[in-house]
């Protein structure tokens, strides 16, 4: 998030500006750290145009990226090297120019006397709360190369889930790319020239083939304003997504779709579980914890339900209490899991189990809906395939037959 700030210097003069940060705590302490006394700090309100949401993938740092630097950095510290030349090296090593920067800059102000936490804090879009408050943990307890590595571990199990769901879409992508290809060849190359010899015969086409060459005539007339009103389409649906209402719509709807739904809610279970576990081992209190991992999901509905989590624990609830009354969200296996690991004391131990054994859950869903995706999307091509055959070989047939 972006603050516009107005402050007094050391030596008394105004200064006005503006400063990154994941919070309004984190931008005045940010600012304090330079001897900037804040007056007023008021958050920046972004354009909501859905055209700044879109970003090229190239340009940003992913979770792999993020989840190797620090795991190299957390070696490094092990090793006893210190901060600032660490993050030096890992910025010379980096591929990406605008992640490189950022290291540096990092670097300079680790040098400068700021703690490593604020310096991550200057760079809220790539790292994120999650990550600020375990380093602060680290920093506090004495363990930071042992917190970071925490951190390379989170990452590293959202990245391979991506990673795999990836790679089961690739053949269907593929197939369906060979499908529109083979179709457009038919649709630009010999249905023209079947149309005329239909045309100029006197043969009676198949039922199939006058289905084929009205869509064809259709397609001839009407494909600029078809291709137009896709892209409308689509661009209005990424603005709607892009609005608050349009996007609390979208992740209440993307979890009742059948199938997709329920492994969407075992992918934030395994985040949830995930993060809240990794919070407790760093040695953050659960309050803290619920509140940072609302604020890390990205699906809407678990972020409400999160918050609900966090209001009324700080209450005095305990967390499986709140969990059961919202079981369309939390199954009755991670609520009894929790409830033993507030009973036995050792709820992050009990919350990494539930992410081991969603965690194989998701491979075992990912790879059965490959297996089953495969022979589906063959037979249909097939079929699709074969009835375009059919139409075309079944009209030159009774044009020949006319002859």
């Amino acid at each position: 998030m972006k603050f516009s700030y107005r402050a007094r210097t050391k030596d008394g003069k105004i200064e006005i500006g503006s400063v990154e940060a994941y919070s309004q705590e984190a931008a005045a302490s940010l600012l304090q750290k330079y001897n900037i006394f804040v007056t007023s700090l008021i958050e920046k309100k972004e354009g909501s145009s859905f055209l700044k949401k879109i970003s090229f993938l190239g340009g940003n740092v992913s979770k792999k990226d993020l989840a190797i630097f620090f795991r190299q950095l957390s070696v490094m510290l092990e090793s006893r090297v210190p901060v600032v030349q660490s993050l030096s090296s890992l910025a010379a090593q980096s591929g990406k120019l605008g992640f490189r920067e950022a290291i540096t800059k990092i670097s300079n102000l680790v040098e400068e006397g700021v703690p490593l936490s604020d310096a991550f804090a200057f760079y809220p879009k790539t790292f994120n709360s999650f990550y600020i408050n375990l380093i602060k943990s680290g920093e506090a307890s004495g363990q930071i190369a042992k917190t970071l590595y925490y951190v390379s571990e989170n990452l590293e199990r959202e990245h391979d889930i991506i990673s795999e769901v990836r790679q089961a879409m690739i053949y269907p992508i593929f197939l369906i790319s060979v499908l529109v290809f083979v179709m457009g060849i038919i649709v630009i190359e010999v249905m023209p020239k079947i149309s005329d010899i239909i045309t100029q015969s006197s043969t009676k086409p198949s039922f199939t083939t006058i289905i084929i060459l009205n869509f064809y005539r259709f397609l001839q007339n009407y494909w600029l304003f078809m291709i137009v009103g896709l892209i409308v389409v689509v661009l209005y649906i990424i603005y709607y997504i892009s609005t608050k209402k349009g996007r609390e719509n979208y992740d209440k709807v993307s979890l009742m779709v059948p199938l997709l739904g329920e492994f969407l809610k075992k992918v934030f279970l395994v985040r949830f579980c995930g993060n809240i576990s990794t919070l407790l081992i760093a040695g953050i209190p659960i309050n803290k914890t619920l509140q940072i991992t609302a604020d890390t999901v990205n699906n809407l509905e678990y972020k409400k339900i999160i918050s609900k989590v966090e209001k009324e624990v700080s209450e005095g609830e305990k967390i499986s209490s709140v969990m059961i009354k919202n079981q369309n969200y939390f199954p009755l296996f991670v609520v009894q899991m929790v409830k033993v690991g507030e009973e036995t004391g050792k709820l992050d131990k009990v919350l990494m189990d539930v992410v081991d054994f969603y965690d194989k859950d998701i491979k075992r869903s990912i790879n059965l809906f490959s297996r089953l995706l495969e022979p589906i999307m063959i037979i249909g091509l097939g079929i699709i395939v074969t009835l375009l055959a059919f139409s075309v070989f079944s009209s030159i047939y009774g044009v020949i037959q006319s002859i």
